[in-house]
């Protein structure tokens, strides 16, 4: 059985020591720990060059996820978001085959004929996330906008969230089940709630792999899937591996005997 590919949300190494030393500077980590793809973060760019980052993923195997924090409606436009034309060329710059947006503000009025002429004409696959937003997070839109994707047989696939569903009380559960088809990307994240009330991103415990596990379930056989949690610590190619090892086992072996 081929081993599911899996990324590493550049994020996940937090964002000052992310700035500090550059997106580039965690190629060789990634490849090091057995991680399949890499995913930028636009918003934690600095002073990278695309073109030379383009040329160093490739040359240690990785393949690449643009991220951006574009929304892909906004409030009011039925045309998609103009950014959009910008990201998907961005994304290309840098080598990736993947471009992972926010849905936005999705309404019957979305034109998804102008969003076919814009995908038309890139080579770049678009993902739609679930954010952590009233307009973005919560399942409903998701259905109503994919079940618009596939009559108009466009090529999107979703980047599921399984931990942005707690920012508006969704069950992921039930978001896997009505949305497991359209997924071609998982970002893996455990939530917790601090002291102060706010929910934050943390590692997975034994019990949230099992969670993860039946969420799969519902996606097709070795969808790709990122760690977006705090990768922190001494030794990250040690760090890393263990988690790329983890989420690379999630959906492979029945749950009874499954290692996690």
């Amino acid at each position: 059985m081929n081993k599911p590919a899996v990324s590493i949300s550049l994020s996940s190494y937090g964002a000052d020591l992310v700035r500090q030393r550059g997106q580039g500077s965690f190629i060789s980590v990634l490849a090091a720990a057995g991680a399949t793809r890499i995913e930028w973060r636009e918003e934690l760019l600095t002073f990278e060059n695309p073109e030379h980052l383009a040329d160093a993923t490739q040359a240690e195997g990785l393949e690449s996820v643009y991220s951006s924090p574009m929304e892909l409606w906004l409030a009011g436009q039925s045309r998609p978001n103009p950014e959009l034309i910008t990201a998907l060329q961005r994304a290309q710059m840098f080598g990736a085959k993947w471009l992972k947006v926010s849905l936005g503000y999705f309404t019957d009025n979305s034109d998804l004929q102008s969003l076919a002429r814009l995908l038309g004409d890139s080579a770049v696959q678009l993902l739609v996330e679930n954010d952590q937003t009233l307009h973005g997070g919560r399942i409903e839109p998701f259905q109503r906008f994919f079940n618009e994707v596939e009559q108009h047989h466009l090529p999107i696939k979703m980047t599921f969230d399984i931990g942005n569903w707690q920012w508006q009380d969704q069950s992921a559960a039930s978001a896997a089940r009505l949305l497991g088809r359209h997924v071609g990307y998982v970002h893996c994240k455990a939530v917790t709630r601090r002291a102060d009330g706010k929910l934050v991103a943390i590692p997975p415990a034994a019990s949230d792999l099992q969670q993860w596990e039946q969420l799969l379930r519902h996606m097709a056989q070795g969808v790709m899937r990122a760690a977006e949690y705090p990768l922190q610590g001494e030794d990250l190619v040690q760090l890393t591996t263990e988690h790329v090892t983890a989420l690379a086992h999630l959906g492979q072996a029945p749950l009874e005997t499954a290692d996690v």
